[in-house]
């Protein structure tokens, strides 16, 4: 049954329906960060542990130079292996028809003969390889589609210094590519690195490997301690070269991934709370505007036996309905943003199957957390008009005191027209409402700088890493590490500028409880195309003993300079060394850690040896040099900048880093939203002053002078405090965007701060538009009729 109440609720519902709308908004878009990032986690998070679980993905992975698969049997002995299975993999180059650049590959090993026990791959088309088919192989689909490769065809590969025609009898995937990316490098490009599986007997006659195995795939029985185990089959496989085990979460891929469902769970927890604490606050606004202005009729209804609860219900009712209609909208797109996000990880992160599931827990949350925030909100409403009484209510508020109000004598009264100076004692007659008015307005300047500003930190980020820190167009790996002779023999080919050798030693570093599975970089010792900066963006020297960090593995370790880090060498001797930490290097992509050349070979006992090098080329011979290289045995692979800037590029724009657009979306909706809810709320709260200006002789210009002159100097109160409060906020954001992968960085952008507050004075200039037009429409009469 409709009550008198109830029609009196969709009266003013209607009444003030374009600032209901403006708050609901801004509560969906809350809520709808809310289910579509916890939605995004919980897919992601279950698909990997189904595709993890039907593949049989190893738990622990133990690489080795070399082991007879007799050591196999040992291995099996340990307490807590449940299964395991050695295997062959090499590294491989393919090439591909028309591109100059070899492209790096893995080439895995399959049982000859039945399933695989461990790690299978997860066939899209085509069939298995035949035994008696040594040339027969899968090829990782996303590879496969980037370079229109398909059932029958054939490609060259390099294998073990010898060029082998393969032919493709299948697509698959594979759980240990989720995230594609070539060895040594951070950024995913299914179409510059691959994988190719083939029967077993194929692969170790290819790599020397017959009746052997160099890498070992283990699952854990239930109760077992993965740490024991690891420890357990390092001791077994050390006279054999292990380089050390690891477990899944240290797998290149899976941490990634990993990383991913962490950024989205704490944006999830974070973002969505500050947008409905603003919808919170406009609602307390609007509903307190609402009692003041219905004072006379609240002691009417109480004279007329209406109890408090039932008036303060009907209240309540008004925000509940705005805040259920936007937690209602926000679970809605919530859902069909998180599908449309779909598509973008299935393009980054191998998953055969990925679809949308919304989590339960985030509609609850969502709509709960609308509902208490704008509860809350009004109960400081509900006790104003719980104290009312009838004879109170019925009675004009007490007239404000205007004893001791600003003056203008002289020149500046002289100067200054009547409008102008109204404008001027409202704002010093209710400083607490302009002060509340302007903090809103620089809240939504804040988020709208500090979101635009994180534009700018990715391109930054970008040129940063491929301008300053990297200025080589590319990097030679070597498939071993060979003599320094070698990158003079780079330096010999037509068109090589400049050759800069390094050396990469896989290491696992320790600061107490802290671990990090990566590699050590030595680096000549006054580098030019690949260097350590500082904050200022000047080169760091590297120390003749010691490390150098990158600021992301410092924050991951917790180390400052000072500190000693154990590093477990896992190449060669493998020793165990305790080097200081005397700087932290800016790092902007992976993280690394620097050390001198010299000194690395040192510790190595391995004088004057490289892994590769960068290079510096000449453009126009470009091609003919990657094609040399191609053809160099000693060559594991060739890295080229600016494919490497075009994938991250890609990946900021089109993957993961693609969020950063839906933020700033809704950033910039909350914005106007706020803008458009203060210009309504000084209308209201003036609209009898302003009726009776009218009534004086002023024109609607000038009334309409006096409301949007007032909100205009607020705005420009708000705009510096908002761009100050966005700049430290554009920290933060920058810290939620980065990861291992990335690192973004925050800082000063003049333009992103003048286009936010371009955007302020737009949405204000529309916002004034709107209110102009309610003036000019406003019923002089009833305005004056009413008591404020």
């Amino acid at each position: 049954m409709v009550t008198s109440l109830d029609r009196k609720l969709f009266r003013d519902l209607w009444r003030i329906k374009g600032q209901a709308v403006a708050i609901a908004l801004v509560i969906a878009t809350g809520v709808l960060l809310q289910v579509m990032m916890s939605g995004l986690v919980a897919s992601l998070t279950e698909t990997r542990r189904a595709y993890y679980e039907r593949n049989n993905l190893a738990e622990v992975f133990a690489p080795t130079v070399r082991a007879p698969d007799a050591v196999l049997d040992r291995l099996a002995s340990i307490p807590g292996v449940a299964r395991l299975s050695g295997r062959v993999v090499g590294r491989a180059l393919i090439d591909i028809p028309g591109d100059p650049v070899p492209i790096q590959s893995q080439a895995i090993g399959i049982p000859d003969t039945g399933p695989e026990v461990l790690n299978n791959v997860y066939l899209i088309r085509g069939r298995l390889p035949e035994e008696s088919h040594r040339d027969e192989a899968l090829l990782l689909s996303g590879f496969a589609s980037a370079h229109g490769y398909g059932i029958g065809d054939r490609i060259n590969v390099t294998m073990n210094g010898l060029r082998r025609s393969i032919r493709i009898v299948g697509l698959a995937q594979s759980p240990e590519f989720l995230f594609v990316a070539a060895p040594g490098e951070m950024v995913p490009d299914p179409a510059r690195y691959g994988a190719i599986w083939m029967r077993s007997s194929a692969l170790a006659a290819a790599y020397d490997m017959e009746g052997a195995f160099n890498e070992v795939l283990l699952s854990l029985s239930r109760h077992a301690s993965r740490e024991a185990v690891i420890a357990a089959v390092d001791e077994v496989l050390a006279p054999w070269g292990g380089t050390g085990a690891y477990g899944r979460d240290e797998l290149v891929s899976d941490r990634f991934v990993s990383e991913e469902i962490e950024g989205l769970a704490t944006m999830s927890r974070a973002v969505p709370p500050l947008f409905i604490a603003i919808a919170a606050f406009l609602l307390y606004i609007v509903v307190n505007r609402i009692v003041q202005a219905e004072r006379e009729e609240i002691g009417l209804l109480k004279a007329f036996g209406y109890t408090n609860r039932e008036v303060g219900t009907h209240y309540f009712k008004l925000v509940l309905l705005i805040a259920g209609a936007g937690a209602l909208m926000g679970c809605l797109f919530g859902v069909l943003a998180g599908r449309a996000m779909i598509p973008i990880y299935t393009t980054f992160y191998n998953f055969p199957f990925l679809v949308f599931r919304p989590d339960p827990g985030a509609f609850a949350i969502g709509v709960l957390a609308s509902i208490a925030a704008a509860s809350a909100g009004s109960v400081f409403v509900l006790k104003r008009i719980f104290a009312l009484t009838p004879s109170e209510a019925m009675r004009p508020p007490t007239p404000a005191d205007y004893s001791k109000t600003v003056t203008f004598r002289g020149t500046v009264g002289r100067l200054l027209d009547q409008p102008t100076r109204i404008v001027f004692r409202g704002l010093a007659r209710s400083p607490w409402r302009a002060l509340a008015l302007s903090a809103g307005i620089a809240g939504g300047m804040a988020l709208a700088s500090g979101m635009t500003t994180i534009y700018g930190s990715f391109d930054r980020m970008m040129d940063l890493s491929f301008t300053v820190i990297d200025r080589s167009d590319a990097t030679v790996f070597f498939h071993t590490p060979l003599a320094e002779k070698a990158a003079f023999e780079l330096g010999r080919i037509p068109g090589v500028i400049t050759v800069e050798p390094f050396r990469e030693v896989p290491a696992t570093l320790k600061f107490g409880r802290k671990t990090h599975r990566g590699s050590v970089s030595g680096m000549i010792d006054k580098p030019e195309l690949t260097r350590a900066i500082d904050d200022k963006l000047a080169t760091i020297p590297l120390p003749t003993q010691g490390l150098v960090l990158g600021q992301a593995l410092a924050e991951i370790l917790d180390v400052e300079p000072g500190d000693v880090l154990t590093v477990e060498v896992r190449e060669g001797r493998q020793p165990t060394l305790a080097v200081p930490v005397t700087r932290v290097a800016r790092s902007l992509i992976g993280a690394p850690a620097y050390m001198r050349l010299a000194a690395l070979n040192d510790v190595m006992s391995e004088p004057g040896r490289i892994s590769g090098a960068h290079i510096r080329v000449d453009g126009a011979r470009a091609d003919a040099i990657y094609r040399r290289l191609k053809d160099m045995p000693t060559v594991a692979g060739v890295s080229v900048s600016e494919n490497a800037r075009e994938s991250l590029q890609k990946l900021m724009d089109q993957g993961a880093g693609s969020a950063r657009y839906i933020m700033g979306a809704v950033a910039f909706i909350i914005t106007f939203g706020i803008v458009y809810n203060a210009a309504r709320i000084a209308q209201n709260e003036r609209s009898r002053d302003l009726a009776s200006l009218r009534v004086m002789g002023f024109t609607k210009g000038e009334t309409a002078f006096v409301l949007l002159g007032e909100l205009t100097i607020i705005i420009l109160v708000a705009l510096p405090v908002g761009s100050l409060v966005g700049y430290a906020l554009s920290f933060a954001i920058a810290r939620g965007f980065s990861s291992e992968l990335y690192q973004i960085p925050a800082y000063y952008d003049p333009f992103s701060h003048g286009f936010s507050a371009a955007f302020i004075l737009v949405a204000a200039a529309i916002s004034g538009l709107l209110v102009e037009r309610d003036l000019n429409r406003m019923d002089l009469v009833t305005v004056l009729k009413s008591r404020d």
